[in-house]
């Protein structure tokens, strides 16, 4: 009883440890990123001030080491998330079968580019939509004055959200693997899922029911993809089980 005890507690350390190991390695690869932006930094700001006609303006030194730090640490998360989502897999892949193991590591890649596309796409509405409307309400009323601070941080509000929720296929995908949703109740949870979506997409836009609608259109059709892809994976769980009833 007493070695059996022992050797579980020995395997609960044994995992603990790796699982830090694992998060110190990705820790590293946050902070080189990290640096990798702070060295870049005029350059990733001229990119982002290049989309826009006017001059951003700091009040006081805590803001130029606020986008220092904050467009620093968006490089290090972007750069860091495959290392993430592969270190993760390594933890948890001697539970994996052979099969389980391939078809995990493919998400990993997948997790990246749409993290990427969401964030471009946020970033596009942004300039091309959200941001011309707020100005045009202006029509020179108003002195316009625009800090750094406040511009990115109404700018990361609008992408980051993209950014996660352009993961939903994915999320959709595995936890169908896992058996814990299927196609069917995606289908059935349909409305409340649009209703949730068209919230999100009020929050991040302002207030003007064509932008929430436009915000919201390519986040129903992300539901709807995921539906579709719940699908295909359900249907290539129920092949292999019957190859396997059939052997």
């Amino acid at each position: 009883m007493s070695e059996a005890f022992t050797d579980k507690e020995m395997n609960l350390v044994g995992h603990l440890a790796e699982l830090r190991n694992r998060l110190i390695v990705t820790g590293v690869f946050f902070v080189l990123f990290f640096i990798l932006g702070f060295v870049f930094i005029k350059d990733i700001y001229g990119f982002f001030e290049s989309d826009i006609d006017f001059k951003l303006t700091v009040t006081s030194p805590a803001d130029i080491i606020w986008i220092y730090i904050t467009i620093s640490a968006l490089i290090g998360l972007i750069g860091t998330l495959p290392i993430l989502c592969l270190q993760i897999w390594l933890f948890i892949k001697p539970a994996l079968s052979k099969k389980e193991r391939r078809v995990s590591l493919s998400y990993i890649p997948s997790v990246f580019l749409l993290f990427i596309i969401g964030l471009v796409f946020g970033y596009i509405l942004f300039i091309k939509l959200i941001l011309p409307f707020l100005l045009s309400l202006n029509d020179g009323m108003f002195n316009e004055l625009f800090t750094v601070e406040k511009y990115f941080r109404f700018l990361f509000r609008v992408t980051i959200p993209f950014a996660l929720l352009f993961e939903i296929p994915i999320i959709m995908m595995f936890l169908t693997s896992l058996g814990i949703v299927n196609p069917t109740s995606l289908r059935k949870m349909r409305k409340y899922a649009y209703f949730v979506l068209l919230i999100i997409g009020a929050v991040v836009t302002p207030p003007d029911i064509f932008l929430q609608l436009v915000v919201a259109a390519p986040l129903f059709i992300l539901y709807e993809i995921s539906i579709f892809l719940s699908a295909y994976v359900e249907k290539k769980k129920i092949r292999r089980h019957k190859e396997f009833m059939d052997e």
